[in-house]
C-alpha cells in the first residue's frame, strides 16, 4: 500500500503539550470550585475533544457547565497554554525529510485549528503541511475525517498517524489505514487493538513513510 496523505495527529503525536493542558485544565476547573489534579492524572485527557475531557473531569452532563469550563480554558491556552508545549525530539528533522522527499502531509487534530496553526508556526514547522484541519465541541474526530474525504481534500489511501486510540479507529471508521505512535499518551496495548498497519517506537521511524508516497510535490 502506498499513500496520498499522511494525516497527523498534533498532541502526543509531533509535540508534548502535556504541561499547557494540564495547567489550562487545573485553571478552568479551579475557576468553578472544582479540585485541581495532579498533571500525571491529566496526561490521559490528550487526545479526546475538549468537551468530552471536561465532562468527565467534572463529572457533569450539564452542556452549559461544559461550556463554561471549555470557555475559561481557552481564555488560558490562547494566552500561554499553547506555548507551554514542546517538540519531540528530532520530529522537525523527520517532517522535514519526509517533505522534501515529496510527501503531501496534514494535520487532523481535536484542538482548534487555529491553536493548532500557532503551535505550528511556534516551531516553525508550519510550511511543511498542506492543510491544518481542527475539531471544536461536539467534533468527533472520525466525523472530521469524514468532511476531508467528502470535501475530496484526501482520500481513502491517506494514513493516519496518531498516539490515542481516537486517531485509529476515526481512521478505521472511514476505510484509512492508521499509524500508531508510542511516544505519545496511549499505551501500545490501546494502539495494538486498534489494528493499526504500522506502529512506531521513535519520531526516527516515521521516515520510512518516505517511500510509502504516491503524490510528490512539484
Amino acid at each position: 500500500m502506498t499513500y496520498s496523505t499522511l494525516l497527523f495527529d498534533l498532541d502526543g503525536t509531533i509535540s508534548d503539550p502535556l504541561v499547557g493542558i494540564a495547567r489550562c485544565l487545573n485553571h478552568a476547573l479551579a475557576s468553578f470550585g472544582f479540585e485541581e489534579r495532579p498533571e500525571s492524572e491529566l496526561a490521559t485527557c490528550i487526545g479526546p475533544p475538549i468537551d468530552a475531557v471536561f465532562a468527565r473531569l467534572a463529572r457533569t452532563d450539564s452542556k452549559e457547565l461544559v461550556a463554561d469550563l471549555v470557555a475559561r480554558y481557552r481564555e488560558r491556552f490562547s494566552d500561554v497554554g499553547y506555548s507551554e508545549n514542546t517538540l519531540y525530539p528530532g520530529m522537525a528533522e523527520v517532517l522535514q525529510g519526509l517533505h522534501d522527499a515529496g510527501a503531501v502531509m496534514a494535520i487532523c487534530t481535536s484542538k482548534r485549528a487555529d491553536y493548532a496553526g500557532k503551535i505550528l508556526r511556534m516551531f516553525r514547522i508550519d510550511l511543511l503541511f498542506d492543510f491544518v484541519d481542527g475539531g471544536d465541541v461536539g467534533i468527533h474526530k472520525h466525523e472530521q475525517i469524514a468532511r476531508l474525504l467528502e470535501e475530496g481534500r484526501i482520500s481513502t489511501r491517506a494514513l493516519m498517524i496518531g498516539d490515542r486510540d481516537v486517531d485509529l479507529s476515526a481512521a478505521q471508521r472511514n476505510g484509512l489505514d492508521s499509524a500508531g505512535v508510542l511516544w505519545g499518551y496511549g499505551t501500545e496495548e490501546e494502539l495494538r487493538a486498534g489494528n493499526p498497519a504500522f506502529t512506531f517506537a521513535t519520531p526516527d521511524d516515521l521516515n520510512v513513510l518516505g517511500g510509502l508516497t504516491t503524490q510528490r510535490r512539484s
